[in-house]
């Protein structure tokens, strides 16, 4: 059986097709997902020439739970997740056979490799170097830098009872700092597999 995609809004435009150069947010959880190749593949052609960013996922779960059971400074740390986010991007650029770059302005769809931009760019000052910041709040505030929608690409739906960024934070379907970092964005959508 051929899975799909589910899709709803945050905040407002309602169709995903419409957006402005948007930022596609691909939660590392997805790809744990059997088959994750062929959903991210309809997930990308549905979207209008995004700019996929991709989470950590497992690898970046691995380094929490290293600096858990000995904390190490929050700086390399960061440093370490940036690197988990490269090696995750250019996992899925491989297996959808996309580009990866530096640029946040390239579409056409691209991954955007994070290490690689940031070596290139500041780190956007609001983004703390804490776990409270994760590839969510990173893609948000990439999305406000370059005036883009975003489509945050979930395992899960949101939660029916969260009716604010604020919301979704607390329920833990976005991190911690992503009401910061996603407050001056006109349009926030998500997508989760059907």
């Amino acid at each position: 059986m051929t899975r799909g995609w589910r899709f709803g809004v945050i905040r407002g435009e309602a169709d995903a097709s419409r957006l402005r150069s948007p930022i596609l947010k691909i939660g590392g959880s997805l790809l744990i997902e059997q088959g994750w190749p062929c959903l991210l593949k309809k997930l990308v052609f549905m979207v209008n020439q995004p700019l996929i960013v991709v989470g950590g996922g497992a690898v970046v779960d691995g380094l929490r739970a290293i600096d858990a059971a000995s904390p190490q400074p929050d700086w390399l740390m960061d440093d370490l997740a940036i690197d988990a986010m490269s090696l995750t991007a250019q996992l899925v650029a491989h297996a959808l056979d996309l580009v990866t770059t530096d640029s946040p302005h390239a579409r056409s769809p691209a991954v955007l490799d994070i290490a690689a931009w940031l070596r290139t760019t500041p780190a956007p000052p609001e983004l703390p170097a804490t776990w409270d910041v994760t590839s969510d709040s990173i893609a948000a505030a990439l999305a406000n830098s370059t005036g883009s929608d975003l489509i945050l690409a979930k395992s899960t739906p949101p939660p029916r009872d969260a009716s604010s960024l604020q919301a979704l934070a607390n329920s833990g379907w976005v991190d911690a700092w992503f009401p910061n970092a996603a407050a001056d964005i006109a349009t926030i959508a998500w997508a989760a597999p059907s």
